[in-house]
């Protein structure tokens, strides 16, 4: 059975567009069918803020693989993108995050899920909302849409394109 998985994209260096565009080539053709996107946003770096801003899209994707597969077949992506985290919050080609993968609560040294941060992050929140507003945290079991009109981040998040890539 297919699992329904959420996923975060996230660059900001090089040609982020492009970036996201070929991030979702990859999930389509290594992960499984792409359901939805959300819109793309820009934000300020957070965390570590003498960076660039960011490009952030959520998009839901439906995979065989198990939770483990997903995590090695992402990390592969970003490898094969050129992904090297040279600080933790740092600058990065591309990220990709497992954000939920059916309502499974995974808590593991390799592997947590629900992602552990999200709900403090308004760039993750809100393209989730796009996409997701119903769907429940299996921790908070608040939607999407209640954690992020309950979210404190003061991040701007600026819609950049609607029509995803």
């Amino acid at each position: 059975m297919k699992a329904k998985v959420y996923l975060m994209l996230g660059t900001n260096i090089g040609s982020r567009q492009a970036n996201l565009q070929i991030a979702t080539a990859q999930l389509a053709k290594l992960i499984g069918e792409i359901k939805e996107r959300s819109a793309i946003y820009e934000t300020g770096p957070w965390g570590v803020m003498d960076q660039p801003d960011f490009l952030n899209q959520a998009i839901l994707i439906e995979t065989e693989l198990s939770p483990e597969k997903l995590l090695d077949a992402l990390q592969g992506i970003e490898y094969e993108m050129g992904m090297r985290k040279k600080r933790k919050w740092g600058e990065r080609l591309i990220d990709l995050d497992i954000l939920f993968y059916n309502d499974q609560i995974i808590d593991n040294e390799r592997l947590q899920i629900p992602h552990l941060l999200m709900t403090e992050r308004r760039f993750v929140l809100t393209p989730l909302n796009d996409i997701a507003p119903d769907f429940v945290h299996p921790v908070f079991k608040k939607s999407i849409r209640q954690l992020l009109n309950s979210c404190q981040d003061p991040l701007k998040v600026m819609i950049l394109q609607t029509d995803a890539v």
